[in-house]
């Protein structure tokens, strides 16, 4: 046999073992997840053709060369998703994984140290936001959806793929005014064993008011609107949606950097302001590891801290032991 007709058998082999492993995969994955890859691995093996190179299998030779170019380029974070995903498809081929060479890891270092690991975070909506939204919206029925949007998704600390999936009968109301909502599946639970959370009177006085307003009693708790807003029955939002809906709001209120998250890192934050712990706060938004919840609320756990706390035993703000220079 040739190196031409070895070098296609191959490339034969590769494609069947692709085509077996999304069919063992199916449902194993969430959508994003799922689309991230497949966008992650067109952008990479896009640069290869480009260039002349193979991108699965994929040297690290190549690879290296591949991050020095998308680190200035791309967020630090966006180039280890990417190669993250390169890795997945490099194991569903049953290929080894180009990424754990040290030409690779040596030239993610180089990134980290050039540009730093630190993402920007998006703002949170916070209850003195809310407040400002509240005052600001019209009432008419697409404000009445997304002021229930903002409510329940910031007492349920959920990502916007957690809203959008809630259905009528995954709540439950209590007798006290509040409520109880099943999340049967999230970015964390894959498996969907489910999480039972609380929500508050107010937040289930504007959902009551929706659903009402809406006519809804089944499926999608959010569904679509028409411009003339009509409910289109049936519908379900996209986390797009979400973030569009949570932008208009914002921008009624004169809010700056809002995202999707934006409820989620808001009540993390106001948690921490009231003294709850990190790991109280894990729980309630369904977080594996500390190190996002941690992140969100580090300005607010900063005012908690060491130094606030010499200066808050001491009543005031001033330098203890210092003379006021002013004087």
């Amino acid at each position: 046999m040739n190196n031409t007709a070895m070098i296609q058998s191959t490339a034969d082999e590769i494609a069947i073992r692709l085509q077996a492993y999304i069919q063992d995969s199916q449902e194993a994955f969430s959508a994003n997840t799922i689309k991230a890859i497949q966008n992650d691995s067109k952008s990479f093996s896009a640069w290869c053709v480009e260039r002349g190179l193979s991108s699965l299998p994929a040297d690290p030779a190549t690879l290296q060369a591949y991050v020095d170019w998308a680190a200035e380029k791309y967020k630090p974070a966006t180039v280890k998703r990417h190669l993250f995903s390169i890795a997945h498809i490099h194991r569903a081929a049953q290929l080894p994984d180009p990424t754990k060479e040290n030409k690779v890891r040596l030239a993610v270092k180089r990134m980290n140290r050039t540009k730093g690991t630190r993402q920007k975070q998006a703002n949170g909506l916070t209850m003195l936001d809310v407040e400002r939204i509240l005052a600001r919206v019209d009432g008419n029925l697409r404000d009445v959806r997304e002021v229930a949007m903002v409510l329940v998704a910031r007492d349920l600390l959920a990502r916007s793929s957690e809203l959008v999936a809630l259905n009528v009968a995954d709540i439950r109301f209590s007798e006290d005014g509040s409520g109880t909502v099943l999340i049967r599946k999230s970015k964390t639970d894959q498996e969907g064993q489910g999480a039972e959370r609380w929500i508050s009177p107010v937040t289930v006085k504007a959902l009551k008011t929706w659903l009402r307003q809406a006519l809804i009693n089944q499926g999608a708790v959010f569904q679509s609107l028409t411009k003339g807003e009509n409910v289109k029955h049936g519908t379900r939002l996209s986390t797009t949606d979400v973030y569009r809906s949570f932008q208009r709001l914002a921008d009624v209120a004169g809010l700056e950097g809002i995202s999707g998250h934006s409820c989620r890192v808001g009540m993390a934050q106001d948690l921490t302001a009231n003294g709850a712990e990190l790991g109280a706060i894990m729980q309630a938004g369904r977080w594996k590891s500390p190190a996002m919840p941690a992140r969100y609320s580090e300005r607010q756990a900063a005012g908690r801290g060491a130094v606030a706390q010499l200066y808050g035993k001491r009543g005031d703000r001033s330098q203890p032991g210092l003379i006021d220079s002013t004087k």
